[in-house]
């Protein structure tokens, strides 16, 4: 049983209502980072978190034929980390949704950055080739410490 507490998550365990056109932050949801509590002997652990989602699709915004991609997601928590099936249903909110390959990127790192509030993260898409130039945007937040 985990000690970490869910009571709070919607999407877990629930009915799902998939959007295929609406990618939004208010799909996201976290839950407290298990690292920050995590201990051996007395030394504190932290822990990097990789997420990779091979089936991402989006629309070119102009021709509005697929772009597929995989999305590989790194992050330092602090205090929180995303919860799988949010972050899948938002991911799955961009198929019908035109926009650039760059914009998806710098989207998905920015609301991830707004709900997580992480130490650093880092967003990179891995577009399959239009036209024979495959694309590979990436989007970094660091926080500043004062």
């Amino acid at each position: 049983m985990s000690s970490v507490p869910v009571d709070h998550l919607q999407a877990l365990g629930s009915a799902t209502r998939y959007s295929y056109d609406t990618p939004t932050i208010k799909l996201l949801e976290r839950f407290d980072n298990p690292f920050a509590n995590a201990s051996l002997n007395g030394a504190k652990a932290s822990g990097i978190i990789k997420i990779k989602a091979p089936e991402f699709t989006s629309l070119c915004p102009l021709t509005g034929q697929p772009d597929f991609a995989v999305i590989k997601i790194k992050y330092l928590p602090d205090r929180w980390c995303v919860e799988s099936k949010s972050l899948k249903l938002y991911l799955m909110a961009f198929r019908q949704f035109g926009e650039f390959h760059e914009s998806c990127v710098c989207r998905i790192c920015n609301d991830l950055v707004t709900l997580l509030e992480p130490q650093w993260l880092t967003v990179k898409g891995e577009f399959t080739p239009r036209g024979g130039i495959p694309f590979g945007p990436v989007a970094k937040f660091v926080r500043k410490h004062a």
